[in-house]
């Protein structure tokens, strides 16, 4: 639907954008301001072609809190319309950066149970044959009797006889491990962005005393990615942006490596601020507007503050958007302190 507007002096260039989009200028998003509400509804109300870099990590579907009753195929359709929705906002030759976790864990009831004894840590060596050739031999027995009988707990003869020894837990339901990158690929495509870069964040050892650190063949989850997505059009390669140091230790390099954040007190998925802080002093300038869609603790913005860059955030739910506006507070007041106390 176009909007009608009424009125003297109207330029011919809100003529145009009001007949493309629908919408008068005075409804875009007010930058510098995070924004409650759903990312794809909100991200048509920001100004097109407006966006010099959007930077973001999505939900992972891992059944956090603000993930709650989601479904595999709700989680891609969020994507998919989120990328989808980038496109007419990032400006020609901005980037779009996405951070995610390259490996997604869910529930699939058809998925045969994986068995995985870990026979280093097993107190009985009682085998799956010495179970069935005691049940042949003792047909009346339940498995508390053959448990006495082979001398090993009950839990023992369930796993042996029942394949109950999986990842997961004895009742759980099998989960499907799915690589995740090829859906942000193909959906950036399918708006119109093309891959141009990713890179490799590796963490800290947070999980090195997790259970599977010493328990499965399932490797350590101690790194991410970051998709480079580009939007066709002119894009200035700037080395001046960072130091001389900084490009050769991280800017030219595909692996990144510095801390994870290790306390997630006040929200369950935070990024540390060196994230978003090297995508956007490599890619923007300063009074760029750079955008964040899950806004979450709001610490995309802070480092758009910290570098004088302008900002919008979107966020979901009323209790983040709370804490993303009480943190950006503070670091504008840092930044405004530093300024004051900068020589001339």
């Amino acid at each position: 639907m176009v909007v009608v507007v009424e009125g003297i002096g109207q330029t011919k260039e809100m003529d145009s954008m009001i007949a493309k989009t629908g919408r008068r200028e005075t409804d875009w998003l007010e930058v510098n301001q995070v924004h409650q509400g759903d990312a794809p509804t909100l991200l048509r109300r920001i100004e097109p072609d407006s966006v010099a870099c959007s930077v973001w990590s999505p939900p992972y579907h891992l059944g956090k809190k603000y993930e709650a009753g989601q479904s595999f195929e709700q989680w891609q359709t969020l994507l998919r319309e989120t990328i989808a929705a980038h496109f007419g906002i990032v400006k020609p030759g901005g980037f779009l950066v996405v951070n995610i976790a390259d490996i997604l864990c869910f529930p699939d009831p058809s998925l045969p149970r994986i068995q995985l004894p870990n026979i280093t840590r097993q107190n009985a060596r009682i085998t799956r044959n010495a179970v069935l050739a005691a049940k042949e031999q003792n047909p009346g027995l339940n498995r508390y009797q053959l448990a006495a009988l082979l001398g090993c707990s009950e839990q023992t003869i369930d796993r042996r006889v029942n394949g109950n020894n999986i990842r997961g837990g004895k009742y759980s339901v099998q989960t499907r491990v799915q690589l995740v990158g090829h859906y942000l690929q193909d959906y950036a495509q399918q708006a119109g962005f093309s891959l141009y870069d990713r890179r490799v964040w590796v963490k800290d050892a947070a999980w090195e005393n997790s259970q599977w650190h010493s328990s499965s063949y399932k490797a350590v989850d101690e790194f991410e990615y970051l998709y480079f997505f580009w939007k066709p059009g002119e894009s200035q390669i700037n080395r001046a942006r960072i130091a001389r140091t900084e490009w050769v230790e991280w800017g030219s390099r595909a692996v990144w490596k510095f801390p994870s954040v290790r306390r997630n007190d006040c929200h369950e998925a935070k990024f540390p601020v060196e994230l978003p802080t090297r995508v956007i002093r490599l890619l923007t300038d300063p009074g760029d507007l750079v955008l964040d869609c899950f806004m979450g603790s709001g610490t995309t913005a802070v480092a758009a503050v910290n570098w004088d860059r302008r900002f919008i955030g979107i966020e979901l739910m009323e209790e983040y958007v709370r804490l993303a506006t009480g943190n950006i507070a503070r670091a504008k007041d840092h930044f405004t302190l530093a300024k004051i106390g900068a020589p001339e």
